[in-house]
């Protein structure tokens, strides 16, 4: 595609305004286009036109029916607008000039001394400036410059333990006892990245700080702050870019559809997990693939998009046959249990008697396999969310009583995660619809969901001073 004009390049009024940096940060491109529109006087076919887009694909990200996730096209869009990379999260882009250089009118008016290099005039300085000493010397202190670093190898690996250890033991420890630890860690790989590193090392720590960003991603949104969760996450996906690493990337897109999820916007949700399999290099070899799959199937079938859902649904079975080892475990891998969790509830949002029985099912399988597992890798919300699952196929077989036995697995926790309150009320709504309105054991079962969703969260927030 043809560079634009220097001429049509963005006002610097605009790119430095912090709504619009907000937007590309965000890469809410229905915004950016919006501003680009209202302070730079160009128009959705002419933004079509430079950033090799159609105007119908423009239009609908403006009414906000459509999103942009492929690095190419987000490519495409920071060359054919001018957007500084930094901005949407790329890499410095080729038409980017560096700072101003002097004019030779400037040069001229320099002092001498201020160009000249040392020496220069004094008996003997050109044959020290020719002389191999001094290539040999500038050689020396180059070496010496590229071997500066901060870290060495037991540093990294001792990151590289911590992150393993934090990622199994958010599974099953309680999330009070993780956030100081997940947030000293951050502080140390931080501190280490305003020093200097080898670049292979600058990226190992990146793709560390990528997960420990993860980690406090999925406390935020288990604790229902999903503002908070959005901004790990999006460090998440700056890391990732940094890094090059496609599981980390693949994973950032995973939770930023879960957190679409439960925030009830299916699509976004839907598509964010779509997008997920195939930027980049793809999604890696484990079962991040199946993970997105999974979300994909779940996301498509709340939409209502039934026949979407049963096939993605297929896939994301094909693709747990073919995944290897995941690269780390507990909350950054996706077991099996989980999987058969998911299709119960895609299987569950589908609906009909034989869905339904399949969910039954499948969420049955997901409880055995928790709960054959061994005990440090038993997440107790994964639990009871296919607990929850049984609940609602029962109910929707009209059998009240055998979605109490369900619920009374769920009823003893201390507290639950932002989504297994979600699933909760859910349930309870539709205890209060026909035909179970009026029945005394429905309206028991809603005032019992009521009791227990009204206790406090499982921790303070997160970002909060403790």
């Amino acid at each position: 595609m043809p560079e634009p004009s220097r001429s049509k390049e963005l006002p610097v009024s605009l790119l430095t305004d912090p709504v619009m940096i907000e937007a590309c940060q965000a890469r809410d491109f229905g915004r950016v286009f919006q501003l680009v529109k209202a302070r730079a006087g160009i128009y959705p076919s002419m933004i079509a036109r430079r950033c090799d887009l159609t105007p119908s694909r423009v239009g609908e990200v403006i009414a906000g029916r459509r999103q942009l996730l492929h690095m190419d096209v987000i490519e495409r869009i920071s060359d054919g607008l001018r957007i500084p990379g930094h901005m949407l999260g790329l890499a410095r882009r080729s038409w980017e000039t560096p700072s101003p250089t002097a004019t030779p009118r400037q040069s001229a008016e320099i002092p001498t001394s201020a160009v000249e290099p040392p020496g220069t005039g004094l008996p003997g300085a050109d044959e020290d400036a020719q002389s191999p000493a001094a290539d040999t010397e500038l050689s020396a202190r180059l070496a010496r410059h590229a071997a500066e670093t901060n870290v060495n190898t037991l540093v990294l690996e001792q990151f590289d333990a911590d992150v393993e250890r934090l990622a199994r033991d958010f599974v099953s420890r309680p999330l009070p006892c993780l956030i100081p630890e997940i947030r000293t860690a951050q502080e140390g790989v931080f501190q280490l990245l305003e020093g200097r590193q080898h670049p292979s090392q600058t990226r190992h720590l990146h793709v560390v700080a990528g997960w420990l960003s993860g980690l406090a991603a999925h406390v935020s949104l288990d604790l229902g702050n999903r503002s908070a969760a959005a901004t790990h996450v999006r460090t998440v996906v700056q890391c990732a870019e940094i890094s090059e690493h496609s599981p980390l990337r693949a994973w950032a897109r995973s939770f930023q559809s879960l957190a679409a999820f439960w925030a009830g916007d299916y699509r976004r949700a839907g598509d964010l997990a779509q997008a997920g399999q195939s930027e980049g290099r793809g999604p890696g070899t484990g079962t991040i693939k199946a993970r997105l799959l999974s979300l994909e199937a779940r996301a498509r079938a709340a939409e209502g998009d039934n026949r979407s859902a049963l096939r993605v649904l297929a896939l994301a079975r094909e693709a747990r046959g073919a995944a290897g080892p995941d690269e780390l475990p507990g909350v950054f891998s996706f077991p099996e249990a989980k999987q058969w969790a998911y299709a119960g509830t895609t299987l569950l949002a589908v609906g009909g008697n034989e869905q339904i029985q399949q969910a039954v099912g499948a969420s049955n399988r997901a409880v055995e396999l928790y709960q054959a597992g061994p005990e440090g890798d038993r997440s107790p919300g994964d639990l009871q969310a296919a607990h929850l699952d049984l609940a609602t196929a029962y109910l929707a077989g009209g059998d009240v009583e055998g979605a109490g036995a369900k619920l009374s697995e769920v009823f003893g926790a201390e507290g639950y995660t932002a989504s297994i309150t979600i699933r909760l009320r859910n349930l309870a709504a539709l205890l209060g619809s026909e035909p179970y309105r009026g029945a005394q054991s429905a309206v028991d079962l809603r005032a019992h969901i009521h009791e227990v969703t009204v206790r406090p969260a499982l921790a303070s927030n997160p970002m909060e001073s403790r």
